[in-house]
């Protein structure tokens, strides 16, 4: 299926009592391409590119663990395809990870608007990220989200120099309380390279 097409279907899933089965080894297959797609932004952000391989394993979880049965399949793929890149885009679970419960409130509060700050560099341009859904993020106090959904959108001349081992990549994030830049590895390039159709 091409990757400007692909979406979890009901006809993809497995039942419970199988998933239940295999879910050991579906999660240990699945672990060394969670790691890649995982980049630290900084020292309380985790960027974590999504495909559909990671958003079927989050759907059979949320099956498994919720027991809705056929009647919650609908709700978790429309919650979770929009999560699949499609063709000439990245997509990424944005979290703020801040375990004391007084300085997470402390940070996000200082954070409004973070979800609109960012961006995939390639080379010397940018592809800003867009936040998922018509879901406002950040209140009407200035208090954002630890969780934001973003969609990169490049255009097929940043696909061409994203896939050029000489051109330089980053994720990054330029709002003025939170401004930090992460390179992406070899290896972790190659992975999100598929992502592209």
């Amino acid at each position: 299926m091409p990757a400007a097409a692909r979406q979890i279907t009901p006809d993809d899933l497995i039942p419970d009592a199988d998933y239940a089965r295999q879910r050991r080894e579906r999660r240990q297959a699945l672990l060394p391409i969670k790691r890649l797609r995982r980049v630290p932004l900084g020292p309380i952000c985790t960027v974590i590119f999504e495909n559909y391989d990671t958003m079927l394993f989050q759907v059979q979880e949320m099956l498994l663990t919720e027991k809705g049965g056929a009647e919650q399949v609908p709700d978790e793929l429309a919650a979770y395809n929009p999560l699949i890149p499609q063709g000439s885009e990245l997509v990424a679970t944005v979290m703020f990870e801040i375990d004391d419960e007084v300085r997470r409130e402390q940070t996000l509060a200082r954070l409004g608007g973070v979800e609109d700050r960012f961006f995939v560099q390639v080379g010397d341009t940018r592809a800003p990220g867009e936040p998922e859904g018509d879901v406002e993020r950040t209140r009407d106090d200035g208090k954002t989200s630890s969780v934001h959904f973003l969609r990169f959108t490049l255009t097929p001349d940043q696909i061409a120099r994203f896939r050029d081992p000489a051109t330089q990549i980053l994720i990054g994030c330029d709002h003025e309380q939170y401004s930090h830049l992460a390179g992406l590895t070899p290896a972790t390039r190659a992975e999100l390279a598929k992502d592209f159709a």
